[in-house]
């Protein structure tokens, strides 16, 4: 084929050739999931995401059906948070395939979906770089067929026949390197084979010192059983501190606990708040500018933990 398209990475156009490069993954795709012809793909989320993107191009190439009702499904793509909803909404998932993307998708919440009978598969991929890696959650991600994954200086390195050809308008994250290597500046690390993605540098400052908030997320994670966000909140004397933000509030002993034995100094949470359902971005990705605002003023003191 010679088809062109593209889908969006933050602000930023990427043009993706479907040719071998592209459509080379459908096949593993579909074997990874059991996905044909006859199987029926529901896709709520916006068609600029590239995940949306490819999953309904993905299920037109092979002949399967796309539709709007999730009770008519066999698969659906969605990412941790619109899954969250779907959950607390009993959605019918039950006997389902459910790729979740988009995001990190953490232990508790794919326990919780496959204890509600739902067959889940997790990847993490970009934009420029298609599929990387894929796995039952995050912490279960070994790198995608035909994929050649390294970390150097704690980024992400990826070769791979899948990566986009250019970005349509002005220049993004991506950066190649010399021996076919490329990197949108992901950071992460591979631990027995495995690779954990701690997402883009999203710092926050506490007092001088830096912190990445997605490996302060990637710990407090393993002791929940809901969702954990952290964000840095405005401090009169620090700048910022950061916060922790838990969808299940019974969570905060053992989390807290956990706080205090592998984070130390800035990476400790020093507010702790409770909300039923982090605010989400159009794409579907937890909105941090949203959350930090409801956490704001008197609305976030009825939100506090204690």
């Amino acid at each position: 084929m010679a088809l062109q398209t593209s889908g969006t990475s933050g602000t930023h156009r990427v043009v993706v050739r479907t040719t071998e490069s592209w459509t080379g993954s459908f096949p593993a795709v579909a074997d990874l999931t059991g996905l044909t012809r006859s199987s029926r793909v529901w896709v709520p989320g916006p068609l600029s995401a590239t995940m949306n993107l490819f999953a309904a191009v993905h299920a037109t190439a092979l002949g399967a059906a796309l539709v709007e009702d999730p009770a008519q499904a066999t698969h659906a793509h969605l990412t941790p948070a619109a899954l969250i909803a779907a959950l607390d909404h009993d959605l019918p998932l039950r006997g389902r395939t459910v790729v979740v993307a988009g995001d990190r998708l953490g232990r508790a919440l794919h326990h919780r979906a496959t204890a509600a009978g739902v067959g889940v598969h997790h990847y993490y991929g970009a934009a420029e770089l298609s599929f990387v890696a894929w796995g039952a959650h995050a912490g279960d991600l070994r790198a995608f067929p035909e994929v050649d994954v390294t970390v150097r200086d704690g980024e992400i390195w990826v070769r791979s026949p899948f990566l986009c050809s250019r970005y349509d308008g002005p220049p993004g994250p991506l950066r190649r390197a010399d021996d076919g290597y490329a990197t949108v500046g992901d950071l992460g690390a591979l631990v027995d084979g495995r690779l954990r993605v701690a997402g883009r540098p999203d710092a926050v400052t506490v007092g001088g010192s830096t912190v990445e908030v997605g490996h302060v997320e990637e710990v407090l994670g393993a002791a929940a059983r809901g969702e954990v966000c952290v964000v840095g909140m405005p401090h009169e004397t620090l700048g910022r501190v950061l916060a922790a933000v838990l969808t299940v509030a019974e969570d905060q002993p053992a989390v807290r606990r956990l706080a205090g034995v592998d984070l130390s100094g800035a990476a400790r949470p020093r507010l702790w708040f409770h909300v039923e359902r982090l605010p989400v971005t159009a794409a579907g990705k937890v909105d941090r500018g949203a959350l930090v605002s409801l956490l704001s003023g008197d609305a976030g003191v009825r939100r506090r933990l204690v």
